[in-house]
This record gives structure tokens, C-alpha cells and sequence, in this order.
């Protein structure tokens, strides 16, 4: 019988021969060699948030970033929003991705439901890039274009993102299980220039055609000039819009030569992509990234914090319309090999990614706390299955992690594995805090800060706080921040999203523990976003779905994370002129929710209540009924004194009261 685990328990300690021969190790060394020397990860890390001049170059040497353009200075005023990194620097980071190519090995791998591990050549990925960006050139892209993308988790989504960034345009991403209005509220604020899409996706061995969808979301960009279409579910299926060009004849052009081709030049904090908050308050903010931001960012995460080196092969279950897209096809940077999944995670059996990372020989495995507790429902024990002997690390992130959920990849996939547990966000791309793989693992914790990222637990005052739970708030830039919001000229819209609450400090919407080892515990959202199986989602596009169904007065959504990686996500209903909430209501709004936007939007419970709780301004209060639901009196989750409808909140403390585990239903 396994012993119980508890919060702290020591799981895992690297070996010498671990510490000596880890990336983060090296680097210390290098800075040794330069006059810098640091007793322990800690003071490393310190030195890293003190001095930012010193610690971001010493990344950019180390790292080797090549630039026709030399910089002036590391940062212009430290400031958040407009800090400026490496200001007079031209680079490009797809040149970067490129650099690495070597004809005749592979540069990943793909699989899907309905087609078997394949291995793409590095010729064939960067040919393909030369003559999509030729051909991009030709349709009169240039550098600030916008070009989106409605493509699965396949190569050549990740050609075209590198085509698009290698001529310094902007590239934009949903997964094609997006319904027409999720996809425009996102792509109708860029009014891209050409789209990138397929005629459908599969998961779960059904194959869902997107033909009425594309119909209207290329109806409503009023300035695309031009599909580029792949029939990825039916080679004969037609084409969505006349006038369209297939994939096909993109690709089938002659080849570029790599000394003949021309990276855009582009300066530091010119756009690379556009990733998407989760709209919790209207429109999802379009989130502007930099070319050298990501790069210089990704090269520091990937290289020290998961210790990773050329050939090995990472896999990280992912959609494209998710950050964790964007950084899995970043390892390319360093040589990487990400393995790139199309379907469901969990069929044809429940433990298809175990298999993949068997038969893909993985090296780094990313999984999901409530992918974890599928495994332990199915009685699943991959070490008792499957070859993972080419394993060195697993990476928990997506919602908190548990001590149980730590200790199960120990109990059940490989004693000897370094359980890397991470925690970030799409506003920066990258991740706060996370694995260091020189220090010990403790069930239920992150191991520590990353360099270069000055996390705080902040209380209401405004005070770094140890070993209480505060706010996770970001004290000084970091050069992955994004450049700007789109159409946000005056940055007034960035700082209402991060720096309204503590002026000149970056609130990221976590709550968040540090304790006395440095050891860190992001503990869920302080603020309304729904976190859905570790991806975010806004509570306005809910909202919005549901202003259209006439039976619907009114409405309030929170999310629960429930131990054991589980979430529980209901929508309480205000009912329009006395109606009752029957089966037919509720199928009507898990439709209208699931074809406009994705079946993450779908609440796990639909709940009649007499009356939704709002401010006097009128506001939601979906944080006051979040903790309601989580078991604190309403006297201490709401100041009815700010209330316009105080006594609402008697139904959800009644329904609290019935709910303790929360049935799906």
C-alpha cells in the first residue's frame, strides 16, 4: 500500500552527476569565469531581479542571439508598461529556429488519431519555410501584416508560423475547434491580411467539419485579401470560398535556397505574434509580443529552467489556440524536438500520450494535474506499460498541483525523474516559477522563482509577504512582457489588465505563496478569469453567448479548482418572466456555447438562481460567489455595503451547503 504523501515531503534529489552535468550548472560556471560567483541557485537568482542590465546580458552572450544590428544598452527605463529591451537590435527569431538546421535529422515529430508517428526532416521544415515566406512576399505581405492562422497542432501550422515571422509579419493562432464567434472576437481586432485554415479537425475518432464555420468567419475579415486552404480532414473536399490557394500550391514552388533567402531584419520589440487573454471583461485583449522578447526569453526558460539540449524530444499535449503552442514549437530554438499531438489526449485509450512518449523515445513530458487524475481514475501505471526509459523530466502546469499529484508521477511513471512543476501565463509566454533541476522536489511545490523574474506574494498593503498567501505580482520588467496591447495607443487598457491594483507593479490575477526555502505554491485565479483544464477562459464570452438566448435574464459563471487536479465549472441562471429551468434550456445554451466558441465553454452545471449578485456599479460579482462556494461566510467574501442586491447572496450560500463535492450535472 502506498504511504500517504504530504505537502513538503522530500520526493526526489538530483545526483552529483545531475548537478554537474545541468545546463543552469554550466552557466554558473561561465559566469565564474567572468568574475561572478553565486553560493546557490538562490543568490543566483537574486543577483538576477537586482541587476537586470547584467543578468539579461549575460543570457544574450551566453545564449549566443545573433543580430545584424548591434544593441545600444541591455533596457531604456526599467518601467512597466515601457520598459524597452535591447533597444537598437535587429534580429529575426525564426533565422534563430533556422540557425539549427541540420538535413538529414529530424526536426520533430507528429502523430495524430488517424495518421502514425512521422518524422519531419529538417530540409523539408525549412525548405517549406523559405518557399512559404517567398510566396507570402509575392501576395504582398510585409513586415506588421497580420496573417492568422485556423490550423490544428500539425507541421505545417508550425511552417507557416515560421514563414510568417521569418518576413517580419504578425502571426495569430485558434485551434479549429474554436466556433465563428470566438474566432472574430480574436481575429476581426487584427484584420489580418491572409488566413491560414483547414476544413475541419478530429478528436476523439469524430472528424468535425469547419466548411460553415470558415464560411463566416472569412465573411466577417473585412480585409483579407487571401485563404490559403489545406484539406486536412478530406484531400477532396471543396474549398470553403472561391478563389482560395490550396496548400499544395504554395508549397509546390522551386526550392529556396538557404543562402539565398532573406530573414526580415526587424528591431527587438517588433511584433512577432499576437496571443489572446481570455476576454474576462469584454473583447480578449490581443497580447503583443516581440521578436527578441520570446527569443531571448525561450532560449533562458528551455535552456536553464528545463535543462534542455539539442536532440532531445519534448511533448506537451497542446491545441494551437494555447500559449503552451507557441512555446512547444520554440524548442526548435535549441534544437529540440517537439512532438506535435493532433486529438484527444485520452483515445483511443486513455494512456495514448504514455504510448507516444514510449514510441517517440520523449525526454520531457508535459502533462496536466487533471490529467493526472484521469490516469488514476483508469487505474493507469505507465511504468507497468510502457518503455520510458529515455525520460528525464515531466512538467505538471495548467492549475495547481497537488502533493498527491507530484507524487504520483514518482509512484506510478519513474522513480528517477525530475518533476519539473511549472506555472506561467499567456501574457508573457513563458513561465513565473518552475523547475531548477540542481535543487530537490517536495511534493506539492514549485521548486523556485526563474531567473530574471522577480515574483512576489504581495497582501492587500502592498507587502512582500513569506509564507502567507498573497497576490503573485512581477516587481520589475521582464523582457517577454508583451510590447503592447493591440489598438491600446495610450497603454491605458495594459495598465487596467496588470498595473491598476499596485502602481508600477505587474499583478497577474494568481494567488500565490512563497516559503522560507523559496519554494512557491500558485495557489488558482484572484480574479474571475475560469481556468478550464489549464486553459483560460473569459467569463465575457459567456456572457455574450448568453445575451442572445431570450430565456436568459441574467448570469454569473465561476470556476472551482478541486483537489486532485479536478475543476468544476457552474453557470447560474437568472430566468427571464418566471420561466423554470428545464432540459430544453439547458440544451440551448451547452449548444449556443459549445458551436460559438469551444466545448471548454460548456459549464460542467447549469444552476436556476432567483437573483445574480452585482456591485452598485452594476458589476458581477464572480469572485465573492467563488469563495461563497469555496466555503468562506458571505460576510467576509462580499461588503454588502457595495452591494445593489445584497440578499442575493443567500441562494449561493444555501446551494454551498448542498454542493460539498460538487457533482458534475
Amino acid at each position: 500500500m502506498t504511504e500517504p504523501v504530504r505537502e513538503g515531503d522530500l520526493l526526489w534529489t538530483p545526483s552529483a552527476e545531475q548537478v554537474a552535468g545541468a545546463n543552469v550548472t554550466a552557466f554558473q560556471a561561465w559566469l565564474a569565469a567572468r568574475g561572478r560567483r553565486f553560493d546557490g541557485y538562490d543568490a543566483l537568482w537574486q543577483w538576477s531581479v537586482r541587476d537586470l542590465d547584467g543578468f539579461w546580458q549575460a543570457i544574450w552572450d551566453y545564449c549566443g542571439l545573433d543580430c545584424s544590428a548591434r544593441p545600444e544598452q541591455v533596457i531604456g527605463p526599467a518601467t512597466m508598461p515601457g520598459a524597452r529591451w535591447f533597444p537598437g537590435a535587429r534580429l529575426n527569431y525564426a533565422q534563430h529556429v533556422l540557425r539549427q538546421e541540420r538535413p538529414g535529422t529530424p526536426a520533430l515529430f507528429s502523430v495524430s488519431e488517424s495518421a502514425p508517428l512521422a518524422a519531419t526532416d529538417w530540409a523539408d521544415l525549412a525548405g517549406q519555410v523559405r518557399i512559404v515566406g517567398t510566396q507570402l512576399r509575392a501576395l504582398g505581405v510585409r513586415p506588421g501584416d497580420r496573417v492568422a492562422s485556423y490550423m490544428p497542432n500539425i507541421p505545417q501550422t508550425a511552417v507557416a508560423m515560421l514563414a510568417t515571422t521569418s518576413i517580419g509579419a504578425v502571426w495569430a493562432s485558434c485551434s479549429p475547434d474554436f466556433g465563428w464567434r470566438g474566432v472574430l472576437d480574436r481575429f476581426r481586432q487584427l484584420r489580418p491580411k491572409v488566413l491560414f485554415c483547414v476544413d475541419g479537425y478530429q478528436y476523439a475518432g469524430t472528424q468535425f467539419d469547419r466548411g460553415d464555420e470558415l464560411r463566416r468567419i472569412i465573411a466577417g475579415l473585412d480585409r483579407l485579401e487571401q485563404v490559403i486552404w489545406l484539406p486536412y480532414l478530406d484531400p477532396a473536399a471543396l474549398a470553403p470560398v472561391p478563389d482560395v490557394l490550396t496548400w499544395d500550391q504554395v508549397v509546390d514552388q522551386p526550392p529556396v535556397p538557404a543562402g539565398q533567402y532573406e530573414f526580415e531584419q526587424v528591431p527587438f520589440d517588433h511584433p512577432l505574434w499576437i496571443l489572446f487573454s481570455s476576454g474576462t471583461t469584454g473583447l480578449p485583449k490581443a497580447l503583443v509580443h516581440g521578436h527578441g522578447g520570446i527569443l531571448i526569453e525561450q532560449l533562458k526558460l528551455q535552456r536553464l529552467h528545463m535543462d534542455l539540449r539539442p536532440g532531445d524530444r519534448m511533448l506537451f499535449f497542446t491545441t494551437t489556440g494555447w500559449m503552451m503552442w507557441n512555446f512547444l514549437v520554440s524548442s526548435l530554438l535549441l534544437g529540440v524536438r517537439p512532438v506535435l499531438y493532433d486529438g484527444s489526449p485520452t483515445y483511443p485509450e486513455p494512456d495514448v500520450l504514455w504510448r507516444l512518449a514510449q514510441d517517440a523515445g520523449v525526454t520531457f513530458f508535459g502533462a496536466s494535474p487533471a490529467y493526472v487524475d484521469q490516469m488514476t481514475r483508469a487505474g493507469i501505471v505507465p511504468a507497468s506499460r510502457y518503455d520510458l526509459s529515455a525520460l528525464r523530466a515531466i512538467m505538471p502546469a495548467g492549475s495547481p498541483v497537488s502533493a498527491e499529484c507530484t507524487a504520483w508521477f514518482y509512484q506510478n511513471v519513474k522513480r528517477d525523474v525530475w518533476v519539473a512543476t511549472g506555472s506561467g501565463g499567456t501574457d508573457v509566454c513563458t513561465g513565473f516559477v518552475g523547475g531548477v533541476p540542481t535543487l530537490p522536489v517536495y511534493a506539492g511545490e514549485i521548486q523556485a522563482r526563474h531567473l530574471g523574474v522577480a515574483a512576489y506574494a504581495f497582501n492587500e498593503r502592498g507587502e512582500s509577504v513569506v509564507g502567507e498567501v498573497g497576490e503573485l505580482v512581477i516587481t520589475a520588467p521582464m523582457p517577454s512582457m508583451p510590447v503592447r496591447l493591440w489598438d491600446d495607443p495610450s497603454d491605458a487598457r495594459y495598465r487596467e489588465a496588470y498595473l491598476d491594483m499596485f502602481p508600477g507593479v505587474w499583478r497577474h490575477g494568481d494567488f500565490f505563496k512563497v516559503n522560507s526555502r523559496g519554494g512557491c505554491f500558485v495557489l488558482g485565479r484572484s480574479d474571475a478569469t475560469l481556468n478550464r483544464h489549464g486553459v483560460r477562459i473569459g467569463t465575457a464570452e459567456v456572457y455574450r453567448v448568453l445575451s442572445r438566448i431570450d430565456e436568459v435574464e441574467d448570469a454569473l459563471i465561476v470556476n472551482l479548482d478541486l483537489p486532485g487536479g479536478r475543476v468544476f465549472m457552474p453557470l447560474f441562471v437568472k430566468l427571464a418572466d418566471e420561466l423554470v429551468l428545464d432540459d430544453s434550456i439547458r440544451a440551448q445554451i451547452r449548444d449556443r456555447l459549445r458551436r460559438e466558441y469551444t466545448p471548454r465553454h460548456v459549464p460542467d452545471a447549469i444552476v436556476q438562481a432567483p437573483d445574480i449578485p452585482v456591485t452598485l456599479t452594476g458589476k458581477k460579482m464572480e469572485v465573492p460567489v467563488r469563495r461563497i462556494l469555496r466555503g468562506v461566510p458571505a460576510e467576509q467574501a462580499a461588503n454588502p455595503h457595495a452591494m445593489a442586491n445584497p440578499h442575493s447572496l443567500d441562494f449561493f450560500v444555501r446551494y454551498a451547503a448542498t454542493q460539498q463535492h460538487y457533482p458534475v450535472g
